[in-house]
């Protein structure tokens, strides 16, 4: 049997535009987002930022503790349905949504859409865990790790901070692979 070849690394191009996103959510459950942050790139350039709190479904919030998000900050929040009309042209023109462990935060988005009945963003997604491994080939790749590695700040589980430090990770391997092609 053939050993499996590695994925290649699918980066949006470096002169367009892809939008970083990360979600809080309140439960185990998908549909349970209570905050989400976005922040759009273009040309390598944080070009804009969003942090909204969202109401979730049900008013038990379970992860308080990780994010620290209660109930009190979130009731009078719009729900998902409400407020990613009004976020959603943050995407307009983006070649790719990036998110750290992106397969959450991808189930995340997919799940409050179709709950809301809204359509899903055709965007594929960057998980900038794998840009981590595949550019720099360390361990651990979680976020505060790879943000520690590459002296990004983060206030870990603020969705704000998160999806910034998600944007500029990937700035990052785009300027490691500029220094990699570049004469010397």
């Amino acid at each position: 049997m053939a050993p499996r070849r590695p994925k290649p690394l699918r980066l949006p191009p470096a002169n367009g535009a892809f939008v970083a996103i990360d979600f809080e959510t309140a439960d185990y459950w998908a549909d349970s987002a209570c905050a989400i942050g976005l922040v759009r790139v273009e040309n390598l350039k944080v070009v804009a930022k969003r942090v909204v709190l969202i109401r979730p479904p049900r008013q038990r919030i379970v992860f308080t503790s990780i994010h620290g998000i209660t109930w009190a900050m979130v009731r009078d929040a719009p729900s998902f349905g409400e407020i990613w009309p009004e976020l959603a042209p943050m995407l307009d023109g983006a070649n790719a949504l990036v998110a750290h462990n992106s397969s959450f935060d991808r189930k995340v988005l997919h799940t409050c859409c179709i709950v809301a009945g809204l359509a899903i963003p055709a965007l594929p997604f960057v998980c900038t865990v794998q840009v981590a491994r595949k550019k720099w080939n360390e361990r651990p790749n979680n976020l505060p790790a790879v943000c520690a590695r590459l002296g990004i700040g983060l206030r870990h589980h603020d969705a704000g901070s998160d999806a910034e430090a998600c944007a500029r990770i990937l700035i990052a391997a785009y300027a490691t692979e500029a220094a990699i092609n570049s004469p010397v």
